[in-house]
């Protein structure tokens, strides 16, 4: 069931982007739980959805002109800013979160969120080039290192006919967000938190690599559910495909021996360690320092540092829980692991099962400890990463 919002105020900003009719559902979902919400668009905002239906959803009016005079006055975005408890921008474009950014407010929706003081939610929506932008990245990381809460993107097919990231995130998830800003968790508050991420690469010539398909994603869903519940993160990745958060210690890592090296310097600073990565099982026994243009190549490989093995062997007190992804026999191949590792909690998902798989923003899981058992439907990695940390507790 639902947690009531009544009593609680949340400002809604709409940008120009074709996903704002996806945030008719959130702003119905809020009403219905009882929040008081004011939609503030923008002027290319309202050539996606028209203000009316987010004036009928939200029973208030929508402001869209800084100057507009119907109404009663008072400085308005100095009125809703205060009695805000969360303000969400979705989507937010480009734009928006340029401006946001560096402090211009040359409309309603920028000055409104200039002027609060409560935590900002941004919903990120744009064409893959642009979010990958050396200008977005780096207006992303400043608003996170203020403190600004970031939910997706996502990965999917976008309006331009590009398939990549930069989906707005699903409602569901956008929602999540909020009640936790509003209803903070801080179970891990005082904990650290060593999450690993991503999949390794081990070379075999100067152009050429075995990696695997990791995205990153649970890894990176898992590390914001820990900021959010209060712990400190430190997380140690491979390569990616999400962004990460300038406020977590991060360690980039290449190969798997990199990945092994940094998580032994860290092992003493964290109280829980999650092995979310991907790494390489294998590495080339003897690295070509030249392209190979043969056409028939043999390569002999050898066995990568057991990363979980050796936490497991030397984590005293500390939790670890590790994943197991798996092609069969799912749960008898999670608890061998699970004993093999000296593990505490092993998260098991059958890759060849539809939306569980990687580079997705869903999965199935199945959680195993060494007492007890229990199955999840599908749902999106951010939600798996708050059941994982209940578990921890």
């Amino acid at each position: 069931m639902s947690i009531s919002l009544k009593g609680k105020s949340i400002i809604v900003g709409v940008t120009g982007g074709i996903a704002a009719y996806k945030t008719c559902e959130i702003v119905s979902s809020l009403i219905k739980r009882g929040a008081e919400v004011n939609v503030i668009m923008t002027a290319n905002a309202a050539r996606f959805v028209a203000p009316l239906t987010f004036e009928t959803l939200s029973n208030n009016r929508v402001t869209i002109d800084t100057f507009d005079r119907d109404f009663e006055y008072n400085v308005k975005h100095i009125s809703l800013a205060k009695k805000a408890d969360a303000f969400v921008v979705a989507p937010c474009t480009a734009n928006f979160a340029a401006k946001f950014a560096n402090g211009i407010a040359d409309d309603f929706l920028s000055t409104t969120v200039m002027a609060v003081s409560c935590p900002v939610i941004l919903a990120p929506a744009m064409n893959t080039g642009m979010l990958n932008s050396p200008a977005y990245k780096q207006n992303a990381d400043t608003l996170k290192k203020r403190g600004v809460i970031f939910v997706g993107p996502s990965k999917g097919r976008l309006a331009c006919g590009d398939d990549g990231d930069g989906r707005m995130s699903n409602p569901s998830d956008i929602l999540t967000k909020i009640d936790e800003v509003i209803f903070p968790k801080n179970d891990f508050a005082g904990k650290t938190v060593l999450i690993t991420a991503g999949a390794t690469r081990e070379p075999i010539d100067p152009v050429r690599f075995i990696s695997n398909y990791s995205s990153g994603k649970m890894g990176v869903m898992l590390a914001e559910a820990c900021e959010v519940r209060g712990a400190k993160v430190i997380f140690v990745h491979g390569n990616i495909s999400v962004l990460t958060s300038a406020s977590w210690d991060l360690t980039p890592v290449t190969s798997t021996l990199d990945m092994y090296n940094a998580v032994v310097a860290n092992l003493d600073k964290a109280d829980i360690i999650i092995k979310a990565a991907a790494p390489a099982d294998y590495k080339i026994a003897a690295k070509y320092d030249q392209k190979q243009k043969a056409t028939k190549l043999t390569i002999n490989l050898e066995k990568t540092p057991d990363i979980a093995s050796y936490v497991g062997k030397n984590k005293g007190k500390k939790k670890l829980v590790i994943f197991s992804a798996e092609t069969e026999k799912l749960v008898d191949n999670a608890k061998k692991k699970l004993i093999a590792k000296n593990a505490d909690l092993v998260v098991a998902n059958d890759v060849t099962q539809d939306g569980a798989g990687f580079e997705v923003d869903t999965n199935i899981a199945t959680i195993i400890s060494k007492d007890k058992s229990k199955s999840y439907d599908k749902m999106s990695k951010r939600e798996l990463a708050d059941i994982i940390l209940d578990w921890i507790v």
